[in-house]
């Protein structure tokens, strides 16, 4: 089986800043899209950064300018550098990827998620 580890979270003061990473292991043949939602308590799961194979990026506007996603092909793994964090950031942030595990079969896999919290 395909398994995405988050990695990266954890308490940090308004303006700091933390680096995620997930690891995506198994039998793996190539990886399309990969992407960060978050979760806030009583809030709806949103996508916040995605990045495709090629390194295109896109951001959610709350997190444009402070959040950076890339991605490491080579290993598998995806990256969001989070600066001058607010708050309204504090979540459960979790990875997702499209992966291609055989030929012509692709999963939409996810990680299990780290807490990032906000607060002074």
């Amino acid at each position: 089986q395909v398994q995405l580890v988050e990695s990266g979270g954890g308490l940090v003061q308004p303006g700091g800043s933390l680096r995620l990473s997930c690891a995506a292991s198994g039998v793996i043949f190539g990886i399309n899209d990969m992407g960060w939602y978050r979760q806030a308590p009583g809030k709806e799961r949103e996508l916040v950064a995605a990045i495709t194979y090629g390194g295109t990026t896109n951001y959610a506007d709350s997190v444009k300018g402070r959040f950076t996603i890339s991605r490491d092909n080579a290993k598998n793994t995806v990256y969001l550098q989070m600066n001058s964090l607010k708050p309204e950031d504090t979540a459960v942030y979790s990875c997702n990827a499209d992966v291609i595990v055989r030929f012509g079969v692709r999963r939409s896999c996810w990680g299990q998620g780290t807490q990032v919290t906000v607060s002074s």
